[in-house]
């Protein structure tokens, strides 16, 4: 797994946002539903479209955190095939945390907007004003 954001991938300023809020990304794929680390990998994968994906060590960090946290639960499944995996579940404290998180990042990204967005001001896409 790579840590990779394709069209505004060579952005630092879009990857360290993103990667500020990979707990509130991992609360939110098992919000529906429990998962195992590779299947949270490829949902968030593909729910980008493959433009970003989180390094294995960046998730089962964040993994770590959240079950010391008591926001997810871990269980071995009972696989008959293939190799055990490890699953995650939301808890109601992660499932709070996600909520709390997602109204902040709403009212944070109003307050971007606004600012980015002033009466009187020209800017052009490549953020200059004039």
């Amino acid at each position: 797994m790579t840590d990779h954001i394709a069209s505004v991938a060579d952005d630092a300023f879009a990857a360290d946002l993103l990667r500020g809020h990979t707990d509130t990304i991992v609360l939110g794929v098992l919000r529906a539903g429990d998962r195992y680390g590779f299947e949270i990998y490829k949902t968030i994968r593909d729910a980008t479209g493959g433009r970003y994906e989180i390094k294995e060590a960046t998730l089962y960090a964040t993994y770590r955190r959240l079950l010391k946290d008591g926001l997810a639960e871990a269980y071995w499944g009972d696989e008959s095939q293939g190799a055990r995996r490890k699953y995650y579940r939301l808890t109601d404290a992660g499932r709070a945390v996600y909520s709390r998180n997602v109204a902040a990042w709403v009212a944070t990204r109003q307050i971007i907007d606004s600012l980015l967005d002033l009466p009187g001001r020209n800017t052009d896409t490549k953020g200059s004003s004039r």
